[in-house]
Order: structure tokens, then sequence, then C-alpha cells
């Protein structure tokens, strides 16, 4: 059984939900606290043990691969003034050479199209798939925990939550087989269930571990919701070949592709950090207590 080494994190999508600060800047670049999205997503990958890092780009989204290359300028003028944490923060962040690759999607096609571009760079292997509108906060990473799972079964781990039944609707919900290790085994896979429909209240949160198996079905995976090539479709045709296990990942996930869950990781993040906690707490109790909605105030944007 090969180990899995490599994910892919696709991130040639245009951020429109958050115009008009995405026009000259990815989304995957706004900031949480003081890390991009993006770091985040990678820092859980490396956490892991992913040796390899693959980004599915598009057009504009030159500044990520930046990120993560040297700055020679930067780290020469912190050393110079005597920055030594901040420069070793940087260095600590920095993937070695040789561990990034990008590609670009070209056609915005939808998720399972953005996979099927990392084929040449994922190969014949195992490998982890992170969505990185998608940030989780726990003790121990969600993908660590699913590199375990994957190395007890060998088989595809995909992370799901529980959300408000009321709410399965709105999610790819999977049902729940019998426990295995410190997973379960997946029965099924439903793409936003129709409402009272849903096999559990169990939805798929940006996390999987997937067999290079599925890039020859995404190869002719015919288009479906929003005319795009579903990754879930994929999975569906793979699950009749190999089997799905579900980890049930039990800390916070924060959906940073809306504005809201954006607002909301930012205050969760400066919350859980011990140098802003306090300071943090105070600042929102105050302006629980002291801000009014726009319309309230009478006020227009």
């Amino acid at each position: 059984m090969k180990r899995v080494r490599k994910a892919v994190f696709p991130v040639a999508g245009l951020g429109t939900r958050f115009l008009p600060a995405t026009k000259a800047i990815p989304k995957e670049m706004l900031t949480v606290v003081d890390r991009p999205v993006i770091q985040y997503v990678v820092d859980e990958a490396r956490d892991a043990g992913i040796e390899h890092f693959i980004f599915v780009t598009g057009r504009n989204k030159a500044v990520i691969e930046d990120h993560f290359d040297v700055q020679f300028e930067l780290y020469d003028t912190l050393a110079q003034r005597g920055k030594d944490d901040q420069l070793a923060r940087l260095q600590r962040l920095q993937p070695a050479p040789g561990q990034t690759s990008f590609t670009r999607q070209q056609v915005p096609m939808g998720l399972g199209h953005a996979v099927w571009c990392a084929r040449e760079l994922v190969g014949d292997e195992p490998f982890a798939l992170l969505l990185p509108d998608m940030i989780m906060q726990s003790e121990k990473s969600c993908m660590k925990d699913m590199v375990e799972l994957y190395a007890e079964t060998g088989n595809n781990i995909i992370a799901v939550q529980e959300c408000d039944p009321a709410e399965a609707h709105k999610y790819g919900i999977v049902g729940r087989g019998e426990d295995t290790h410190h997973g379960f085994r997946i029965t099924e896979m439903v793409e936003k269930p129709k409402p009272g429909t849903a096999p559990s209240n169990l939805f798929i949160n940006g996390r999987y571990i997937l067999q290079p198996e599925i890039f020859g079905i995404l190869e002719s995976q015919e288009r479906g919701a929003g005319n795009e090539i579903q990754l879930t479709d994929a999975m569906l045709k793979l699950e009749r070949q190999q089997s799905f296990y579900g980890y049930h990942y039990k800390g916070r996930t924060f959906d940073c592709g809306s504005p809201e869950g954006f607002v909301e990781a930012n205050v969760a993040f400066a919350l859980w950090r011990n140098d802003m906690n306090a300071s943090m707490a105070g600042v929102i109790r105050t302006l629980l207590d002291e801000v009014q909605p726009a319309e309230r105030r009478g006020a227009a944007f």
C-alpha cells in the first residue's frame, strides 16, 4: 500500500462572493488573522505528512505561487534588522525546493475537472484533496487523522461532519454503515438531496483521500449539476469498484468561501490565540453592545 505523499489544492475559483476585494487578490490569499486562507490548508496537509503540494490555478493567481516561494529581499531585510523570530517563522512555513507544483485549469468546468488537471503531477498513487475554502480548527488536524485511517483501511477516505438535518439538502451527504477502525464504511453519497430524503446528517466537509483510479473516471465524466464535471459523480462510479470510508471530524470547520464564514473564522482564530484572546473577547463584547445593523441606524452602503 502506497502512503499518501501528495496533496491537491484547487485554487482556480474567481471568488465572486468577495468582490470587490477579490478583483485583484485571489480569495485564497485573503487573511484570517495574519495568515492567508491557503496557508492554513497547506499547513494542515504538511502536519499530516504530505511532502508535495500541487496547486490547480487559473489566471491572476500568480501571487499564490509567489507566497510559497523564497523572498530574498524580505528575508535579508528581516535578518539585517534583527527580526529573527519573524524570519524563523517565515522559514518554517516555507516549502522546501521542489515541494510545490502548479498547473492551470484554464477553463472553469468544476471541481472534478480541477482534480483531473492534476493527474500528471499526482501519477499512480493515492492523494489528498483539500478544498481551500474550508479551514479547520482542532488540536489534531483533520487530514492527519484521515491519513491514519487510510493506513488502516487502504481505501478512499472522506471527512464528514454533522449538520442540522433541516440543512442537509444544501450539502453532499453520505450514508453511514458499520464502524471500522476509527471510521465507518460509507454506504451511499448524495449531492444535495431533496429535503427529507437525506440518508444521514453527515455532510462532506472538503477533505478527501482518493485513489488514482479517479482520474480515469474523470477523463470521460459527463457534465453534471451546473454544467460542470462533478467530483461526487466520479466518486459514485469509483464506489462500485473500491470501498469508501468516512472519518467523522469533530473539530470546527469554517467556510471561508462565504463572507459570513470568513468573518467567523477570523473571530474564532483570534480568540484561539493566547496573545489575542483577552483583548479580542473584550472588543467583541463591546461591539455586540454598541454596534447596530445599518438599517437600524438609517444608514446605507
